[in-house]
């Protein structure tokens, strides 16, 4: 058995890293020594009981019941479940909110341009229309009046991040959910990212407004544990204000000849694992030590935030209400996806993220304890990747080569050209990204959104290629 474990050793030495705070997307590192043991630990204890039935297996139970506790003491109460992530809570919220309005044809929910792509996924699965609502184009926050005025009759779900992905800014809550309430239509508050940290920082006197259920009109709250709880993936909660609004994702069939089947969530058989892991992290990290982390979460991304102030050439696309930090290029000098290689050539990883609306090309960083007391170190390789993208210059896509792209139809495309575009633009033959993606993601850039995802996804089908 010890050779298999080589060999997986071996299989993840050529990953990002998960702990040390140098990859600054995907991953969420406490630095505290010995919690990922327990719950590895954990993990093994629990990982071959089967959450499907919990009369079967009480101490699933039990511990869901004690996560969803302490998530709703966070947010301000309400009744929940445990899901397999943020997108399963966002799946869920807009699940339960369809459920809850037979009586619309066509439902429709409302979101501001910068929600999570969950919710286009939830759209796309469960047939609720997506109507997005451009935001701010300053603050990136969702504009409270546009949304409420695309509230209509067959509205189902009102949508607000707390705070948004692409640039760590809160919406404004209080007035979003107050034009829902007014309508009578459910809200959903995303704080899969700052649930957890957020009424931390509050506590540490941060400025931070309420967004849960103290807010009039919320009706749901999700918030992901293996984020800023420091649990192992994939462990979120999504809490609703009452049982009644719950039962909407809830399934049951008796309807063949073998055991009623009961769901509180899209999966039915569910290892335990995953939940006792973050019990275990949960209670042993204590409100206390929650509190500690968020305070050095949160000085690490002030230091940061800080520092590329004084990188020439860099700017901070919006002022971060949490942990998330967007950085944007101030001249044209130099590429951004450059800057991202070079990052990668000095051990470190910033998630590129492509120009939407009023938003540019910018560099995303997630921020967590573990970059408390790197800071220097990462501001110094991010002032020496801005040299070297300045002295390479800016990445060129021939002007004909994206004239070409952008005038493709990607509903009209056969697999064969898309295998042809997919080879010119360096992303053919079935094989992991190269290591230095600036020319690829710049051409990636010259496509239409719709364009983009469907090279990605066959580029992703050539992956799963077995």
């Amino acid at each position: 058995m010890s050779g298999i474990l080589d060999e997986l050793r071996a299989l993840r030495a050529g990953d990002l890293p998960t702990h040390g705070g140098r990859t600054l997307a995907y991953v969420y590192d406490s630095g505290l020594e010995g919690l990922d043991e327990l719950a590895a630990s954990a993990h093994a204890l629990a990982s071959s009981a089967n959450g499907l039935d919990p009369t079967a297996f009480p101490s699933l139970l039990k511990m869901e019941n004690d996560l969803v506790g302490a998530a709703a003491a966070l947010l301000g109460g309400g009744v929940g479940s445990v899901t397999s992530g943020g997108t399963e809570s966002c799946l869920l919220a807009v699940l339960a909110a369809r459920e809850g309005r037979p009586d619309v044809v066509e439902p429709n929910m409302v979101l501001p341009s910068t929600a999570h792509a969950a919710f286009h996924k939830a759209a796309h699965l469960f047939r609720v229309r997506a109507v997005e609502v451009p935001v701010d184009p300053v603050t990136f926050r969702a504009a409270p009046e546009a949304m409420a005025a695309a509230i209509d009759s067959s509205t189902v779900l009102v949508v607000a991040s707390a705070p948004s992905y692409g640039h760590g800014v809160l919406d404004p809550i209080g007035p979003i959910a107050a034009a829902a309430a007014s309508r009578g239509v459910r809200m959903h508050v995303d704080a899969c990212i700052g649930g957890w940290v957020l009424p931390y920082a509050r506590r540490l006197g941060k400025p931070v407004p309420e967004f849960g259920f103290g807010v009039e009109g919320v009706t749901s709250v999700s918030v992901d544990l293996h984020k800023y709880a420091y649990c192992p993936k994939g462990v979120s909660v999504l809490l609703h204000a009452n049982a009644e609004l719950r039962r909407g994702h809830y399934f049951a069939s008796a309807r063949w000849p073998g055991y009623t089947m009961l769901n509180t969530t899209i999966q039915s058989t569910r290892s335990g694992g995953p939940l006792a892991a973050a019990w275990a992290v949960v209670r042993e990290v204590g409100d206390e030590g929650s509190l500690r982390l968020a305070e050095r979460t949160f000085e690490a991304v002030q230091r940061i935030r800080d520092g590329i102030g004084s990188i020439d050439g860099l700017r901070v696309l919006a002022e971060p209400d949490s942990t998330l930090i967007a950085l944007a290029a101030t001249t044209e000098e130099f590429d951004l996806f450059t800057v991202a290689d070079e990052m990668r050539e000095r051990g470190w990883y910033v998630q590129p993220q492509f120009a939407y609306e009023s938003s540019p090309v910018n560099l995303h960083l997630t921020v967590t304890a573990a970059n408390r007391g790197g800071e220097t170190e990462f501001l110094a390789d991010l002032g020496a990747s801005v040299d070297a993208a300045r002295a390479a210059g800016p990445v060129v896509v021939d002007p004909e080569v994206a004239a070409f792209v952008a005038a493709l139809d990607p509903e009209t495309l056969t697999g064969e050209q898309f295998a042809g575009l997919l080879q010119a633009a360096g992303l053919g033959g079935g094989e992991a990204l190269p290591v230095r993606m600036a020319e690829i993601n710049s051409l990636l850039a010259s496509a239409r959104p719709a364009l983009r995802e469907r090279l990605l996804l066959e580029f992703l089908g050539g992956l799963y290629r077995a």
